[in-house]
């Protein structure tokens, strides 16, 4: 798999760093509230284990599959949602934790969602953005890392559901998939 990958990004240690800042940050911000914290699968699985555990407050845990790349490396523009959400959401705050933000639709469709169903606020953490990819004016509250607009895989992102088990995060060499 490491011969696939033509740059490592970030790497572990800069990956836990990212997660222990954003921790810090929610946990004041989020103080005195017992936030849902909704990951996104199947890539954020990873991110949300790292950052939740820097989160120094009661904190409730939900997943949520959406789907808009369909295997492919950039977005369909068309979002199914997969898994939902088990929880009432209405009158919670929510923290959406994502592994990238790109094009912005997939939140951008969470957002409406969980708003549309009562919630009392919608915010997100994510490990990487994508600003360059950007289809709808939308922004991420906590952002580990921005990203150039490269394919890159690792730590819980893939390429038709290969590369998630790398430690880091990398940019995939573009003969793999084209």
């Amino acid at each position: 798999m490491n011969n696939d990958i033509s740059e490592v990004l970030f790497n572990e240690a800069q990956i836990e760093e990212a997660a222990n800042r954003l921790g810090k940050q929610i946990t004041k911000d989020y103080e005195g509230q017992k936030p849902l914290v909704l990951s996104v699968l199947k890539g954020a699985y990873l991110w949300t284990a790292d950052v939740i555990r820097k989160i120094d407050l009661y904190v409730d845990l939900e997943f949520i599959k959406i789907s808009s790349y369909h295997g492919g490396v950039s977005s369909s523009n068309e979002i199914a949602l997969v898994t939902d959400v088990q929880s009432d959401v209405k009158g919670r705050d929510i923290l959406i934790l994502e592994d990238i933000v790109d094009t912005g639709q997939s939140l951008q469709f969470l957002e409406d969602l969980l708003l549309s169903r009562g919630a009392n606020s919608v915010r997100v953490a994510t490990l990487l953005d994508k600003k360059e990819g950007r289809k709808v004016d939308i922004k991420a509250d906590y952002v580990g890392f921005d990203v150039r607009n490269e394919f890159v895989v690792g730590y819980g992102l893939d390429y038709k559901g290969l590369y998630r088990n790398l430690p880091y995060v990398g940019i995939l060499k573009q003969e793999i998939y084209s």
